[in-house]
C-alpha cells in the first residue's frame, strides 16, 4: 500500500494548483472583458465562467479533508501534552493509544455517518442507475446551482476524506506501539530554507574608509 504513503500530497497539490489556475483564469476573463477591445471583447463575453468559484470552493473543502489526514500522518496538528509528557513512560504511552483510538473511533464514525448521507443524497440513485437497477421511488438528489453537479459527489468528501483520516490514526498507533515514536512536526521549519552557517568575521581586517580599523591601528600605534 505505498501509493498510500504520499496520496495527500498529490490531491491537495493537484487541488491547490487546479484551483489557483482557475481563478487566475477567471479574474484575468473579468478584467479583460471590461475592455473595450472591437471583437475580442464580445468573444470573451460569451465565454461563461460564472462557475469558477462554485468549483474552487468545492476544491477548498476537499483540500481542506484530506489535508487532515496528512496532518494526522505527519504530527502536524496542534496537540496539548504539557500533562502527558509530565507522566511516566508507561503511563504516558497508554494515554497516547487511547488518544490515537479516540481518534480512530471519532472518525470512523464520522465517516459512517457521511457515507450514509451521501448515499441517501443521491448516490444510491447513481449506482442504482449504473447497475440498471430498478429506481422506482428512488430520489435522485439536488445538485449544485452553477455546476449543476450532483451534490452527493461533493459531500463524498466527508466520508473519503475523514476514512483516510481515520486510517492514518491506526497507521500511526501501529507505528507508535511498535517503536514508541509518534510523527512530529517541526512549525518553525520552513522547506527549501536551510539554515544558513555563520560565518566569522574579523571587523579590523577589512580595509575599507567606514570601518574603524585605521582609528584602532591608530590607537594601536600611538600607545
Amino acid at each position: 500500500m505505498k501509493f498510500l504513503d504520499h496520496l495527500e500530497e498529490w490531491l491537495v497539490t493537484f487541488l491547490m494548483g487546479a484551483a489557483t489556475l482557475i481563478i487566475f483564469v477567471a479574474v484575468l476573463h473579468r478584467y479583460a472583458a471590461g475592455l473595450a477591445i472591437p471583437g475580442v471583447q464580445d468573444w470573451l463575453l460569451t465565454i461563461n465562467l460564472t462557475w469558477a468559484q462554485e468549483l474552487t470552493i468545492i476544491m477548498f473543502v476537499w483540500m481542506a479533508k484530506f489535508g487532515a489526514a496528512y496532518g494526522v500522518r505527519t504530527g502536524i496538528h496542534v496537540g496539548v501534552d504539557v500533562l502527558i509528557n509530565r507522566l511516566g513512560d508507561a503511563m504516558r504511552s497508554k494515554f497516547i493509544v487511547f488518544g490515537l483510538c479516540a481518534g480512530a473511533v471519532f472518525t470512523g464514525i464520522v465517516a459512517t455517518l457521511g457515507t450514509r448521507f451521501v448515499w441517501e443524497n443521491g448516490a444510491h440513485h447513481f449506482f442504482y442507475q449504473l447497475l440498471g437497477m430498478s429506481m422506482e421511488g428512488i430520489f435522485e438528489g439536488p445538485t449544485t446551482p452553477d455546476l449543476e453537479w450532483p451534490t452527493w459527489m461533493v459531500y463524498s468528501a466527508i466520508p473519503l476524506g475523514t476514512s483516510l483520516m481515520c486510517f492514518r490514526f491506526l497507521q500511526v498507533m501501529v507505528a507508535f506501539l511498535k517503536t514508541g515514536e509518534l510523527p512530529h512536526h517541526d512549525h518553525g521549519h520552513v522547506d527549501g530554507l536551510d539554515e544558513e552557517t555563520p560565518v566569522d568575521v574579523n571587523p579590523y581586517a577589512m580595509g575599507d574608509n567606514l570601518h574603524p580599523a585605521e582609528l584602532h591601528n591608530q590607537k594601536g600605534g600611538s600607545k
